[in-house]
């Protein structure tokens, strides 16, 4: 009898360890209600603002200093209130961010701000295929091993310290942002970073400062080294073009490296103290790290046919890539079909499968920036992102050179976080050369100042594409990457304002023109 009680009691203890205390029970269901409540406050919120804007009488007219009126349409002013609950609803994730990117293409739809074909063909921009591409690059580095092998090596050199693993890693982002585009690094460093974590001894599905600091790390560094080069992003030749259409001077591509080189470098320096203060990583030193990266590099063994096979298709892209800033007949080749050519090629050797592109292809992410290109596209279409920018801008007409300087800068980089960096400079630059001219601001520091401010989107993941590939890592929340966006976005405004005071003037961009 008495070991039947016995075997009675062990059984209700282990079912009362198997299943939550009833004291416990409340506070658990506490928990989800609070998450629920937050959820439902910000989808709210999202959805108020935007009809705020639908029921509002029209806005008033927007003035530049030469006295052109902007009048701002009724879907232009939608526009704006779809501006603001896509902004909420990403970085609050009320819903997946995919989801909400299928949301802008809805609500366009639905009242009227563009015409459903044309806000929906958006989600098939060349720009987001040239994202899908670079997800496949990524992808074929990590089947293949080469990614491996490339942490490896970079580990050996940077020893146990995970300060100077941090900081490693973001130098060799930024010199391949010097050759390549930001967002095919982003794509190669990837799975190069996974494999690091998991050295870190990061399990799957578990989220460590250190992750965090690596690949929001990495996600800034690309958006600095993209700066230094023309061969980094678009948006530079894009500046250069309207810069030498508004003035008549001319840019090379020498005097961009020699101007944006050192604030580029100088904002990767700054990013890495931002990192290890902000997100300190739990272990000062990873022990044992060199002889286990020498035991599994030996594993590795010589490289292999496949690695060989991907190492140099990628390296004859990129090259083909950056040689288009140089051989006139290689310019109206898509960046985008050259990219994508790279995918198809790894599919018609059989190194991706169908359950490659139906699961390891990250959809969420390629809907994200489908979503980016369309609430972009809609911006500037329906001239809401001309409006704001006129109205921002008016505002400092009057105000000291330094003001206004860091006024565009603001202005530039919040909107490169919700539309293109090429639109960015599109509506801002004109504008801004516009009042330069009654403030006597040297038009090329106007110049500077909207590049560096286009490069830098830290605050949200539509910003640029590297912070949605570090995004899929899942180290770090939308609102995470948020908050740590808003200091790593005031100390580029306060680098610009010293490049402006002191190091652009010696490099013969004085502030003022005579």
């Amino acid at each position: 009898m008495a070991k039947t009680l016995e075997d009675i009691t062990g059984r209700a203890r282990s079912q009362t360890a198997a299943r939550p205390s009833e004291a416990a029970r409340p506070l658990e269901l506490q928990k989800e209600l609070k998450w629920d409540l937050r959820r439902t406050v910000f989808i709210a919120l999202g959805l108020g603002l935007f009809f705020l804007l639908y029921f509002l009488p029209p806005l008033p007219v927007a003035v530049d200093p030469a006295g052109k009126e902007f009048a701002l349409s009724r879907q232009g002013q939608l526009a704006i209130g779809l501006f603001l609950l896509a902004g909420i609803w990403w970085v609050f994730e009320v819903i997946p961010i995919g989801a909400t990117a299928l949301a802008i293409g809805i609500f366009q739809a639905l009242f009227g701000i563009r015409p459903a074909d044309v806000a929906f063909r958006d989600f098939m921009d060349p720009s987001v295929l040239f994202i899908l591409g670079s997800l496949m690059v990524g992808l074929a580095f990590t089947k293949v091993g080469l990614t491996r092998r490339l942490a490896f090596k970079m580990l050996q050199i940077t020893g146990e310290n995970t300060r100077m693993i941090l900081l490693g890693v973001f130098v060799v982002t930024v010199i391949l942002t010097l050759f390549m585009a930001h967002t095919a690094v982003a794509a190669t460093m990837f799975p190069i970073l996974m494999a690091i974590l998991g050295l870190y001894g990061t399990r799957e599905g578990e989220t460590s400062r250190f992750g965090k600091a690596l690949f929001i790390g990495m996600a800034f560094t690309a958006g600095a080294g993209s700066l230094i080069t023309l061969l980094g992003a678009a948006r530079g030749v894009v500046a250069l073009g309207f810069y030498k259409q508004i003035t008549g001077q001319e840019i090379s591509f020498a005097r961009y490296t020699e101007v944006m080189v050192l604030y580029g470098f100088a904002m990767m320096l700054l990013i890495w103290l931002l990192m290890i203060i902000w997100f300190r990583p739990e272990k000062d030193r990873i022990a044992g790290l060199k002889e286990k990266v020498k035991e599994l590099s030996a594993s590795l063994g010589p490289l292999t046919k496949q690695e060989i096979f991907v190492g140099v298709a990628v390296a004859v892209v990129v090259a083909l890539l950056a040689s288009q800033n140089f051989i006139p007949a290689l310019k109206s080749l898509n960046k985008s079909a050259i990219m994508l050519t790279l995918g198809l090629l790894f599919f018609l050797t059989r190194l991706f499968t169908v359950e490659d592109l139906e699961k390891r292809i990250p959809w969420n992410i390629v809907l994200l920036f489908g979503g980016a290109m369309s609430i972009g596209f809609c911006l500037w279409q329906t001239g809401a992102a001309q409006w704001m920018a006129v109205h921002w801008l008016g505002m400092f007409k009057q105000a000291p050179w330094l003001i206004f300087v860091l006024a565009i800068f603001f202005l530039v980089m919040v909107m490169t976080n919700f539309i293109m960096n090429v639109a960015a400079i599109a509506i801002t630059l004109p504008v801004a050369l516009i009042i330069a001219k009654y403030l006597g601001v040297n038009p090329e520091l106007i110049l500077w100042t909207s590049l560096a401010a286009a490069g830098l989107p830290f605050c949200l993941l539509v910003g640029a594409a590297p912070n949605a590939i570090a995004y899929e890592s899942k180290q770090f929340t939308a609102g995470e990457f948020f908050v740590a966006g808003i200091p790593a976005s005031i100390m580029a405004l306060v680098l610009l304002a010293v490049f402006a005071l002191t190091v652009w003037p010696l490099l013969g961009v004085p502030a003022l023109v005579k």
